[in-house]
């Protein structure tokens, strides 16, 4: 899994966003999908599940699941969510695709758990695939080990966001042509701004001090600008984006 970046939560900033957009994100997608199975809804839910389900295989191995039998219950899980038989449960006033998804999973574990354990291993149905080699390796490296269930999915969630916003920043720099640029810079991104080296960043980067002062302050506003756009796929309202936020970076830090 790619390393996880990190910002000062004081310097985000709320991007301007047309009115409907909250009506648009992949999560207020989803819950429509309960109601209406369409190949958009079904693209959504595909989404945040592939950028979501090791938050929720990690809550699974603390709760003391093998890692055979943790593969098992998260394709079962996937593939009972991909089919709609979960979606009825989804609570617009809740808001969270977060704290759905975590609902959705105790329940499959006392419902479901048994009727997927009789099915043959391997023979789920569903488009999510799951490294479950690197998903091991990721757990034996993280916090996440002694941390308990709730707390291992949180900082799991909050790990797999920032990556996310992380990957979509790395691929429009490649994009652009400047994935060297990128490199040199996405240190940049975790600490402090005045913890960052200037001057020798600059002259790593064939820089002025003041260009790589002004790279790095690209770089950061954009990425806070892709972080904060994907939260708001997983909430249902803009005022939620700073709560989940703070919920989260709050619980890396104590995990």
């Amino acid at each position: 899994m790619p390393g996880t970046a990190s910002f000062s939560t004081s310097e985000s900033t709320t991007a301007a966003k047309p009115r409907n957009y909250f009506a648009t994100t992949h999560w207020t997608v989803v819950l429509t999908a309960g109601r209406a199975d369409t190949e958009r809804s079904t693209a959504a839910l595909e989404k945040l599940c592939q950028v979501y389900w090791f938050p929720l295989y990690a809550y699974v191995r603390r709760r003391g699941y093998s890692a055979h039998d943790a593969e098992d219950l998260t394709q079962g899980f996937f593939e009972c969510l991909l089919k709609r038989q979960s979606l009825a449960q989804a609570d617009p006033a809740r808001g969270r695709f977060r704290s759905f998804m975590l609902g959705a999973m105790n329940h499959f574990i006392a419902d479901e758990w048994n009727k997927a354990r009789a099915q043959k291993r391997g023979g789920h149905d569903t488009n999510i695939s799951l490294d479950i080699e690197g998903a091991e390796a990721q757990l034996e490296q993280s916090m996440t080990r002694d941390a308990s269930p709730n707390v291992a999915f949180d900082k799991e969630w909050a790990t797999a966001l920032l990556n996310e916003a992380l990957n979509q920043l790395e691929q429009e720099y490649r994009e652009a042509g400047k994935s060297d640029l990128f490199n040199g810079l996405r240190g940049a991104l975790a600490g402090s701004r005045d913890s960052i080296p200037y001057a020798d960043l600059a002259k790593r980067l064939g820089l002025t001090e003041g260009n790589a002062r002004v790279a790095v302050h690209r770089l950061r506003k954009r990425y806070r600008e892709l972080l904060r756009g994907e939260l708001a796929n997983t909430v249902a309202s803009a005022q939620d984006i700073d709560d989940e936020l703070h919920h989260l970076f709050k619980t890396m830090l104590e995990a």
